[in-house]
């Protein structure tokens, strides 16, 4: 969605919102980079080595939700840098935006899916490890989704 103001010159308020957008997904970048590094990382300890095929399925998940995740927020980048002065800012802004919300889906399926694995390995698996992962996936549906969209339905 394109924020507009009354005064302000089409070609302007392109230009805020690209920068605006681009701001925003570096946050999100850095974010998942950092997962991404721990999630890699984690496959050679020698506690992973030794861990069960839950845990290593869960794990492959993961890092693959954080790649996609990571495609996604940093595509952006990518489409703003291809399409450089060419005159093509408000398509870049829509496909950065279904990028950015779906790629902030995917992270905080990936973060969520991450405190499970820590979770699993720490507590085994059970009903508190699940409890534990519900409510972590449940404070990013709150916090990402469903409060921000009250506020923009209200």
């Amino acid at each position: 969605m394109i924020l507009t103001r009354p005064d302000e010159p089409h070609h302007t308020r392109l230009t805020r919102n690209l920068n605006e957008l681009l701001q925003e997904l570096r946050v999100a970048q850095a974010g998942v980079q950092i997962l991404f590094a721990f999630l890699l990382s984690v496959a050679f300890t020698e506690r992973f080595q030794t861990a069960g095929e839950g845990i290593h399925d869960l794990h492959l998940v993961i890092v693959l939700l954080a790649t996609l995740a990571a495609a996604l927020l940093i595509a952006p980048v990518a489409w703003h840098r291809v399409l450089f002065r060419k005159r093509r800012r408000a398509e870049i802004i829509r496909a950065a935006n279904w990028c950015a919300l779906v790629g902030l889906t995917l992270l905080a399926a990936a973060m969520t899916g991450t405190v499970l694995l820590i979770v699993m390995v720490v507590l085994g698996s059970g009903w508190i490890t699940f409890a534990i992962g519900s409510a972590i996936g449940f404070v990013f549906l709150l916090l990402w989704f469903a409060m921000p969209l009250r506020i923009r339905w209200r």
